[in-house]
């Protein structure tokens, strides 16, 4: 799950960045640390089965740790110690199963990878243990119920609590994790250039009385275009490029859909409710990020008896922030080890789960108050603002539209493309682990 890497990931940040900075003795040593993270969940769902691999290195003068994808390994998953399914790299360090592949209970998964320098890993066998349904999912508004550091002080959010029948005679081991999706209005960001839909022409230019255009062709691009500000004082002909820094946004071309997912880690050993129901557990505390309503996809996973211990103990550790710095790093040592050398072990965890879903879609209509994303004076104007304004800390700022004259009132682009009669343009929502143009299912509009 690419939420739990992230977490490992910052984890290990927060770390190590205090020892390297209190204590001169672990300070050679954090320096030398190459930490390999793995992470990556077996379901049984229909829907991208991806293994996560990251490197968290020091670097060599400061001691400062930073983390790279690692690319090119041979990645594949080993079900029931014979069938051997190779992944593909999809981006860096993401590592897809064939798109129809899915787990099932009562199976074996075992992750095995050899990185471009030939050294080899291999994780423990993990069997896929089968998941009681949620019964019932329900959602509160609660206006403190974020912890103050999230959000900058903003504490509003809607709880989420389920229902499930924990079966009886049977040792069960629990994990909650939940997808949000967002509308979303808003697929590019230019930074000190412009969107182009098609490629720009290298040293063609038009003029008109009031001003000189970069001039695109019939090639398509789909890309920002960012022309240096120096250009005009090597082509006295080319159009004069500010070299102020600016952002232009621009509406996605198509319906989109933003993609936020937990961080939190929450596990569950029903020795605390054995045969009976698990009622009105809370799973989720979705952030008031805009008014507009939402779905959250809520999922109850399986866990193996090692796989719950190893994700107690990374919540633990990692959600209690005094102490962290006493904690060994060898704490967090994973199922994923080196074949040469059992000894020396990846972090993170490769674990198979069965998953149970509910589709919930979250109204909002109880809310109070302002929206984190919202601007109390009522300035956002365009569809999907507070949003904009929630995951990007600012407000959108479209590309001015045509017609462009000197000295009117009206702001022109800062970077202008001929022909302009379509501008400004759209841009595509493109597939990524946080945004998806595919209506998500559930989803009521």
């Amino acid at each position: 799950m690419r939420s739990i890497s992230s977490r490992i990931l910052i984890y290990f940040l927060t770390l190590f960045l205090p020892l390297a900075c209190t204590d001169p003795d672990t300070n050679v040593l954090v320096s030398t640390n190459d930490i390999l993270v793995v992470d990556g969940t077996i379901t049984n769902l229909a829907e991208p089965q991806i293994i996560h691999l990251n490197r968290s290195k020091a670097d060599p003068l400061t001691g400062r740790f930073g983390t790279t994808p690692v690319t090119k390994a041979t990645v594949m998953v080993v079900v029931d110690s014979s069938l051997q399914v190779p992944c593909h790299e999809t981006v860096d360090g993401s590592y897809q199963l064939p798109s129809d592949f899915k787990g099932q209970i009562g199976h074996a998964y075992q992750l095995r990878f050899t990185l471009d320098d030939d050294t080899q890993y291999v994780s423990s066998q993990q069997v896929m243990q089968d998941v009681p349904p949620i019964t019932k999912v329900s959602a509160r508004f609660n206006p403190k119920s974020l912890p103050t550091t999230q959000l900058y002080g903003y504490t509003a959010a809607h709880d989420l609590f389920l229902d499930s029948q924990d079966p009886a005679q049977q040792h069960n081991y629990y994990r909650w994790d939940w997808k949000l999706y967002e509308r979303q209005y808003w697929c590019k960001t230019c930074r000190n250039g412009v969107y182009a839909v098609h490629k720009i022409l290298p040293g063609v230019y038009k003029s008109d009385k009031d001003f000189t255009y970069f001039v695109a062709g019939n090639e398509l691009y789909e890309d920002c275009f960012t022309p240096s500000p120096g250009l005009s004082q090597v082509d006295a002909n080319a159009p004069v490029v500010p070299s102020t820094s600016w952002n232009y946004d621009y509406p996605c071309r198509t319906p989109c859909w933003e993609i936020l997912y937990s961080s939190d880690i929450q596990v569950f050993d029903d020795r605390f409710a054995n045969g009976n129901m698990i009622s009105q557990q809370r799973v989720a505390q979705i952030p008031f990020y805009d008014y507009q309503p939402a779905l959250i996809d809520v999922r109850q996973l399986s866990l193996t008896p090692d796989a719950y211990r190893y994700y107690k103990l990374f919540a633990d550790q990692s959600q209690k922030a005094a102490g962290l710095v006493d904690v060994p790093p060898t704490a967090l040592g994973g199922n994923v080890h080196r074949v040469a050398n059992s000894q020396v072990q990846a972090v993170g965890y490769f674990t198979a789960s069965a998953v149970s879903v509910v589709h919930y879609w979250l109204d909002r209509a109880d809310r109070q108050g302002y929206a984190y994303g919202a601007d109390p004076t009522g300035k956002h104007i365009n569809d999907g603002d507070d949003l904009f304004f929630a995951l990007n800390g600012r407000s959108s700022h479209p590309e001015p539209p045509p017609l462009y004259i000197l000295d009117d009132y009206r702001e022109t682009p800062k970077v202008k493309i001929w022909p302009y009669t379509d501008r400004p343009p759209t841009a595509p929502c493109l597939q990524s682990d946080n945004r998806t143009p595919f209506k998500p299912e559930g989803w009521r509009e």
